[in-house]
């Protein structure tokens, strides 16, 4: 366990908390072999194993909040395209999950139109209705409350008038896609796994209710090349016009889903503390502009 990396990105509290957790919960679960993985962001991940299920992953957050939808969506989907979940303390925000062995992330297929494809075929087959759609945020709800954050962040007063905007082209498209079924909300490489009998299965649900169209744009966000140039624009329009044609949805709603995706996600940075990229909020917003 990497004691200084953990302290460092959650912080010493919550470090002292974790080391409670393990403890308990190894021995409430019945777990061994615990190892560490090395990823950070909202989770404390380790791997191990359960007497009662086999491999498992072992996830620590630093919100329970998070926890609690995440935990609901697994419930619900209930194994179908989805990893289990086993156990739960929602209140210290722990859970226990199948672990996808080997686990290679879609990100690793190298051939660009069977990974765009293989996308479409999940996405196509996968969402289903909430049991109760009151235990989680909307979609616009995540728009609407990261554009109020913004307006009080003078610094990046610029990425806040493109999240106005990018708040009303959420609106539109929100009249046109009124479909309410529980989203995964992340739907992007890295939580899209093959297992063992060569299938792919999906992980870290956020849990989100809205329109299945909202869990198209964080998959082409992945997408994205480190330098926005010349040479991409082939590849950002050949992809939103591949998603196009296979998902029967026009490649102008497309278009404006990732520029609603992107000013948001570019919002979370700073709320995060982190630096936004404008470069890529504006190319998003100028090719969505191409099309009007």
């Amino acid at each position: 366990m990497d004691k200084e990396k953990i302290k460092a990105h959650f912080g010493t509290d919550f470090y002292e908390k974790m080391l409670i957790y393990i403890e308990k919960y190894t021995g409430l679960w019945g777990l061994s072999d615990l190892e560490q993985i090395d990823y950070y962001s909202i989770n404390c991940l380790f791997k191990c194993v359960s007497d009662k299920y086999g491999k498992c992953i072992l996830k620590i957050k630093n919100t329970s909040q998070e926890t609690d939808t995440e935990y609901h969506t697994l419930k619900e989907y209930n194994g179908k395209m989805f990893c289990k979940v086993y156990e739960s303390n929602i209140e210290n925000g722990i859970i226990l999950i199948e672990r996808i062995t080997p686990g290679t992330q879609l990100r690793a297929e190298p051939n660009f139109d069977k990974r765009l494809d293989l996308f479409c075929r999940l996405w196509s087959g996968l969402h289903i209705k909430a049991i109760d759609k009151t235990i989680y945020p909307t979609y616009l709800q995540w728009v609407i409350r990261i554009t109020k954050y913004m307006r009080k962040i003078k610094a990046y007063e610029n990425l806040y008038e493109k999240m106005l905007n990018a708040e009303q082209v959420c609106l539109s498209l929100c009249e046109k896609y009124q479909g309410e079924m529980l989203l995964h909300g992340d739907l992007h490489h890295d939580n899209i796994l093959l297992d063992k009998n060569n299938h792919y299965r999906i992980i870290d649900p956020k849990g989100v209710i809205g329109d299945v169209v909202f869990d198209i744009p964080r998959f082409i966000l992945n997408e994205f090349d480190d330098i926005v140039d010349a040479c991409f624009y082939d590849k950002y329009t050949y992809i939103t016009r591949f998603l196009s044609g296979k998902l029967n949805i026009p490649e102008y709603d497309i278009r404006c889903l990732v520029y609603v995706e992107m000013c948001m996600a570019n919002c979370w940075c700073v709320e995060s503390k982190e630096k936004p990229n404008m470069d890529n909020v504006l190319f998003t917003e100028k090719l969505m502009n191409e099309m009007l």
